[in-house]
């Protein structure tokens, strides 16, 4: 197989060697992806409920730590709206909408490039099959009237195998970003329903934080001080 696979690499000439290196970049991209939305996919019904639970009982502190020890998109839309709780809501919301913005560009990273590779793959292919006729062209024309399938066999095989090369890595490359596109809206989406539903607690359900809670607004507020100058 391996001496049969090295072959074909021969056989479909030096332009088989950048479709290999674009399936090699692909295969690569597509798996620290898959790895990555794996690792910040998280359940958000039971995550939001949890966190429900320490407001509820004033450990706000607990809750944002929760949410910074819990990796994924999610929790960082979660920390921006517990740091702003007691902001008017506008300012709740632009928090948010920042932190989505920020992290929705993360979770898209590489996935461009594999539709890139998708979309350059055939045109790869197709320029190592003129390649191919072409030398298979020039070759009739130097053997004259001796020409003979012989001389020009090598050239066809070599327009066929970069023709389907190209074809199956864009095949795959394609299937690779629409499943990595799929897991990116749904947590896009899950991201849309948390924030929504975490400001309607804050801003109704929860009781208004009593003076007790009051070293919890210093802590959270000097908390955002902090971040306003690093940023």
């Amino acid at each position: 197989m391996d001496f049969w696979s090295f072959s074909l690499l021969e056989k479909g000439g030096p332009l088989m060697w950048a479709l290999l290196a674009l399936s090699i970049i692909g295969f690569i991209f597509f798996i620290e992806r898959t790895l990555y939305l794996h690792k910040g996919q998280i359940r958000s019904n039971a995550f939001i409920e949890g966190i429900k639970n320490l407001l509820r009982k004033r450990r706000v502190l607990e809750a944002i730590t929760v949410c910074e020890e819990t990796p994924g998109p999610i929790p960082k839309v979660v920390v921006a709206a517990l740091r702003n709780y007691d902001r008017p809501e506008a300012e709740m919301r632009g928090a948010m909408r920042e932190t989505a913005l920020v992290e929705i560009p993360v979770l898209e990273r590489r996935i461009g490039s594999i539709a890139a590779i998708a979309k350059i793959s055939p045109i790869i292919g197709l320029l190592g099959t003129v390649v191919a006729m072409l030398t298979a062209f020039l070759r009739m024309e130097e053997a004259g009237s001796y020409a003979d399938a012989s001389l020009f066999s090598g050239q066809v095989a070599q327009a066929l195998i970069t023709t389907a090369s190209g074809l199956a890595i864009s095949g795959m490359a394609y299937l690779a970003h629409h499943f990595l596109s799929g897991r990116v809206r749904a947590l896009v989406h899950d991201m849309e329903w948390v924030s929504n539903d975490i400001m309607q607690f804050l801003l109704r359900d929860l009781p208004e934080i009593s003076a007790e809670d009051d070293d919890t607004l210093h802590v959270l507020e000097k908390d955002s001080e902090e971040e306003s100058l690093a940023q």
